[in-house]
Parts: structure tokens; sequence; C-alpha cells
């Protein structure tokens, strides 16, 4: 099996998926919007992208890893 990439290009970005806003965003276009995609490839993955360049390209985390990266920022 190969590794998966550690981002996606806007071109090849999930499909299908809602992207999310934190209820904390105050609507300045300065955050992230997260999205699960529920089938392809990224099936079971993060995306995140920047909220101001949407069609830029998202990262993806295993859950694990987004786990081990929120709770860097709690600790």
């Amino acid at each position: 099996m190969s590794a998966l990439p550690r981002n996606v290009p806007s071109s090849t970005e999930p499909t299908d998926v809602r992207w999310l806003r934190s209820s904390y965003s105050t609507g300045a276009n300065n955050c992230v919007e997260t999205a699960l995609p529920h089938s392809g490839p990224w099936a079971g993955l993060l995306a995140v992208r920047d909220s101001k360049d949407p069609a830029g390209p998202a990262l993806l985390f295993s859950p694990e890893s987004w786990a081990g990266f929120t709770a860097a920022f709690k600790s």
C-alpha cells in the first residue's frame, strides 16, 4: 500500500464533503475549515484548509495525528 500524501492539491481535493468552521469564528476569514471525507482515498482522514483560500490545498491528518496536534495546544 502506498503512503498517502501529506496534502491534497486543490485539483484533487476531497469532493462531496461539508467544510466546517469553528463556532468561535468571527466571519473575518481568518480561521481554518475542517472536513471528514467519508469515501475515496481520504476516507477516515481529517482534511484541513485555510478559510482565506478555499481553492488551495488541504492538509490531511490521521485521527491519531490530529489528536496529538490538538493535545499539544491544550498543554
